[in-house]
Order: structure tokens, then C-alpha cells, then sequence
């Protein structure tokens, strides 16, 4: 529960706090998927497509989970 309300707390603290993507870690951009405005979005993907290569293991999977999901939605 604790952990749960924590990441809870950090993707609203985020969404407050910063606008500019460069500046946020990986796990804090993977943290905002489907949690930010869709007028940011496209930004957000933005960013997290130039740092694919940079990602482990556990962060691409995610990013590639959602990223069938907003495919799958699209179509």
C-alpha cells in the first residue's frame, strides 16, 4: 500500500513540477504513461524514444508494452 501511494505521489508531483521532459529520469517519464495530459504526450514519447537505447531491460518492456497498447488503440 505504501509503495502504491508513493509512485502515486511521485507521478501527481511530477505532473506539477515539470513540464520539460529532458530533465526527469527514465523511471519518472515510464512512471507518467497514461497518467499526463494528452496535450503533453506527445512530447512525452518524444523523449522516451530518444532514450530507448540508453533503457534496461525492464523499462523497454514497459515502454514497448505501452506502446503496442497506443497502437492497438489508435487502430
Amino acid at each position: 500500500m505504501k509503495k502504491i501511494l508513493f509512485v502515486w505521489l511521485l507521478v501527481l508531483s511530477t505532473l506539477w513540477a515539470k513540464t520539460d521532459f529532458s530533465e526527469m529520469s527514465t523511471e519518472e517519464l515510464i512512471a507518467l504513461i497514461g497518467y499526463i495530459d494528452p496535450s503533453k504526450e506527445e512530447r512525452l514519447y518524444e523523449e522516451l524514444d530518444t532514450r530507448l537505447d540508453q533503457m534496461s531491460e525492464t523499462q523497454k518492456a514497459l515502454y514497448e508494452e505501452d506502446k503496442k497498447r497506443r497502437d492497438n488503440a489508435q487502430n
